[in-house]
């Protein structure tokens, strides 16, 4: 399974795959939420048309932004890649202070400082986060699979010829196994103990 890093695009067409998916991300979102509040801020009667005026005047604005935060992110990300030459999460934390440092420049220095710490520790979230994911799933892929062999039970009677295992199926194996030797045992002691009674019979 191939990390997050190495399963994306390469660098020149991630901005634009990114870009595309940013604004498609908001675009999606953004009509979802401001439909919802025209049609609640709407008068009776007119709740849908509100709701389809919110969405036409709001979704592009919230796709935009979404798809100059990717842009950036990407660029920043990008740069990242070709200064260190090699693909780690470090990078995408940089670019996520480096992005939310840049769209607050115009705040002052301190708005621009805070946007940058947030935007580090919430790619730092996010990528820890798909490590994670990452290891859980290969850990079950790698993990072996627990299948127990079937326990040979011995049987004395009618389709049981003793000294030949009993066939079992590998799915409850070993209940089914105990369950026919220990129904087998006991039938293979009765019947002993009623040949010693008889020959005990004969003798008187």
């Amino acid at each position: 399974m191939g990390t997050p890093e190495t399963s994306r695009e390469p660098c020149p067409d991630r901005i634009l795959d990114d870009i595309g998916g940013a604004f498609g991300m908001g675009a999606v979102g953004g009509s979802a939420f401001h439909f919802i509040k025209g049609v609640h801020s709407s008068p009776t009667g007119t709740r849908l048309f509100g709701g389809t005026q919110a969405v036409r005047m709001n979704a592009p604005r919230v796709g935009g932004s979404f798809a100059v935060w990717g842009g950036l992110f990407s660029a920043f990300d990008c740069s990242m890649v070709y200064l260190r030459q090699k693909e780690d999460p470090w990078n995408s934390i940089i670019a996520g202070a480096a992005t939310g440092g840049f769209l607050s420049m115009r705040q002052g220095l301190g708005a621009s400082a805070r946007a940058a710490a947030f935007g580090g520790v919430l790619l730092g979230l996010i990528e820890g986060a798909g490590i994670m994911l990452n290891k859980v799933m290969s850990a079950q892929q790698d993990m072996p699979a627990m299948i127990e062999d079937p326990v040979p039970a011995m049987a004395g009677g009618p389709g049981f010829p003793m000294g030949q295992p009993h066939a079992q199926t590998q799915e409850g194996a070993s209940v089914s196994g105990f369950g026919v030797g220990f129904v087998a045992r006991w039938v293979v002691w009765r019947r002993e103990e009623e040949g010693i009674r008889g020959e005990w019979w004969k003798q008187d």
